[in-house]
C-alpha cells in the first residue's frame, strides 16, 4: 500500500473543508468496526466532504498521489466492503440533501448520505412509496445501498436496488464527475453506465447522488404469519398466492422454529403469533392499490384452501398496525437474536426459488455432519430465492473453535448453492469476505471482464482495494 505523505494528507484535509475531516480516534472508532465485530479497520484520515465538488477534488488528489481510498455510507455492510485496512476513509454522511421530488414522474433525487428511512419518509410526504426496506434502514445510506445492490424484504414485487435506480451522479477515481442524474424509464443510447456502479461496492468510483423510482402508496396491506409443514409447502403456497393475487405478494419471508425461539427468548416485547410451535413458518404480505378488500379476500381464500389440503397448519392475519409490526419484528430481529446464542457463521446465498427445499435439506445435512450439534437457522426472502443460511455454535463448543470452522463450512455451503445454480452472495456483496472465494465460482471469462472494467476506470487501483476483486 502506498502510504499518503503528510503533504498529501494536508491537501486532502483542505479539499474536505474545515469540518470535513478527522483524525480523532473517538470519531474514527465507529467507522472502523463492522457491527458484527468481524472486521476492525484502520485509517490515517477520515474525510467527510459535503459536496460533489469536494469529493471530486479529493479523488483528483488521491489519483495523482496514488492514495488508496475506501468509500463508506452508514457502515451497515455485512461483508467488510466498507472497512478500511489502512486506506483513507471517505464518508458520505454529510452529503445528505434531498435535491428534488417529482411526484408526477414518480422519482426523487437524493444525495448518497440520506438514510434509507429518511428516503422512505420523503417519498411518503409526497404521497408515494419508496419500497426498498432493510432491518438497518435507520442507518443504511442511499449510496451504500446502491453500491451493494441491496435487496431487502420487498424484492419479490419491486426488485432490488438496481431496479429502483434511474440515474446516478458519481465521481470517477480520477476526480471527474459523471453527471448521470437522468429520470428516464427508457434511454436506449448505448451502455447503461449507471449499472457499472450499482453493486460495485465503491471499487469503480464514488456514488454521490441518485434518481430513485417511486410507486403509488398501497391502499391495502395485509400481513399474515403462517405455519407450514415444510419448505416445499412454502414454495407451493407462494405460487398459489401469486396467481390468486395477480402478483400482489409484496413479501414472503421463510422462518424456522429455532430462529423464532431465539427471538422470543432474547428480544424484549416479542412473542410467537401462534399457540403451537411449528418447524417452519412464513411471513406473508400482500398489498393492493385498489380500495376494495380484494387483497384480504385473496389471502384468506388461498390460506383456507391450502389448510384444507394439509399444506397450511395454522395462520394468523394481523388485525392492526401493532400486530403487523409485531410479526415483522420477529423476522427483523432474527439476526440480532443469534448474537445471544454465541458464535454465528452466516451465509447469504441464493438459488432458484424451486431449489430452496433441496438446498435447505442438503446444506443442513452437510453442516450437521461436519459439526455435530450445530444449530441451523436458515431464514430469508423465499420469494426471490435468497436464504440467509446461518449457523449458531453447538451448545458446549467454544466460540473460537466454532468460528475457526468458517472457511471449511463456507466452502460446503457455497458448493451446494453453486451446484443448484445459485450464488454465494445474494444481497450482501463480496466485500473483503468473499473477494477470494468468488474465484472458485465465477468463470475465468467473467473474472477477466470484471478486471478489464476495473483497469479501465481505476488504472491505479486506488478505489476500495482488496474488495470484490482479490488482489
Amino acid at each position: 500500500m502506498n502510504q499518503p505523505s503528510p503533504e498529501t494528507l494536508e491537501r486532502l484535509k483542505a479539499a474536505a473543508g474545515a469540518n470535513g475531516f478527522s483524525t480523532d480516534p473517538l470519531v474514527l472508532a465507529p467507522h472502523l468496526r463492522e457491527w458484527r465485530d468481524r472486521y476492525q479497520g484502520s485509517t490515517p484520515l477520515l474525510l467527510m466532504p459535503n459536496s460533489v465538488e469536494a469529493v471530486s477534488q479529493i479523488m483528483a488528489i488521491c489519483n495523482a498521489s496514488h492514495t488508496q481510498v475506501v468509500p463508506q455510507g452508514g457502515n451497515t455492510g455485512l461483508a467488510g466492503g466498507q472497512i478500511p485496512t489502512g486506506e483513507v476513509l471517505l464518508s458520505l454522511k454529510r452529503m445528505d440533501r434531498v435535491r428534488g421530488v417529482d411526484a408526477l414522474n414518480n422519482t426523487m433525487t437524493l444525495e448518497a448520505g440520506v438514510t434509507l428511512a429518511r428516503a422512505q419518509a420523503v417519498a411518503a410526504e409526497a404521497g408515494r412509496l419508496f419500497p426498498l426496506s432493510l432491518a438497518s434502514e435507520g442507518s443504511a445510506m442511499i449510496g451504500g445501498v446502491i453500491s451493494t445492490n441491496a435487496g431487502g424484504t420487498q424484492v419479490l414485487r419491486y426488485g432490488n436496488a438496481r431496479a429502483l435506480v434511474l440515474g446516478l451522479e458519481a465521481v470517477l477515481p480520477d476526480g471527474r464527475i459523471w453527471e448521470g442524474l437522468r429520470s428516464l424509464r427508457k434511454d436506449n443510447t448505448g451502455y447503461d453506465l449507471k449499472q457499472l456502479f450499482i453493486g460495485a461496492e465503491g471499487t469503480l468510483g464514488v456514488i454521490t447522488a441518485a434518481v430513485l423510482a417511486l410507486y403509488p402508496r398501497p391502499r391495502q396491506l395485509e400481513t399474515a404469519f403462517v405455519a407450514l409443514k415444510d419448505p416445499a409447502a412454502a414454495i407451493e403456497l407462494l405460487t398459489r398466492l401469486q396467481g390468486e393475487t395477480g402478483g400482489a405478494v409484496t413479501a414472503y419471508e421463510l422462518m424456522p422454529a429455532l430462529g423464532l425461539d431465539f427471538v422470543t427468548r432474547h428480544i424484549p416485547g416479542t412473542r410467537a403469533p401462534l399457540a403451537q410451535r411449528h418447524a417452519w413458518s412464513v411471513l406473508i404480505e400482500v398489498s393492493s392499490f385498489a380500495q376494495d378488500l380484494s387483497a384480504r379476500a385473496a389471502l384468506e381464500r388461498t390460506l383456507s384452501s391450502a389448510s384444507d389440503e394439509g399444506m397450511v397448519l395454522d395462520a394468523a392475519i394481523a388485525e392492526s398496525e401493532a400486530q403487523r409490526a409485531g410479526i415483522w419484528r420477529l423476522r427483523e430481529a432474527m439476526s440480532e437474536a443469534q448474537k445471544f446464542e454465541g458464535g454465528s457463521l452466516k451465509h447469504d446465498i441464493s438459488v432458484p426459488v424451486r431449489a430452496i427445499p433441496a438446498f435447505l435439506a442438503e446444506a443442513s445435512a452437510a453442516v450437521e455432519a461436519a459439526i455435530p450439534g450445530v444449530r441451523v437457522v436458515a431464514f430469508g426472502h423465499a420469494g426471490d430465492g435468497n436464504v440467509h443460511f446461518n449457523l449458531s455454535q453447538p451448545v458446549g463448543l467454544a466460540r473460537e473453535a466454532f468460528l475457526a470452522e468458517g472457511p471449511r463450512i463456507g466452502r460446503i455451503v457455497h458448493d451446494i448453492a453453486h451446484a443448484l445454480g445459485g450464488s454465494i452472495s445474494a444481497e450482501h456483496g463480496l466485500g473483503q469476505m468473499k473477494a477470494g472465494e468468488i474465484l472458485r465460482y465465477k468463470s475465468a471469462v467473467a473474472m477477466d471482464m470484471m478486471r478489464a472494467v476495473k483497469r479501465a476506470l481505476d488504472p491505479h487501483g486506488i478505489m476500495n482495494p482488496g474488495k470484490v476483486l482479490a488482489p
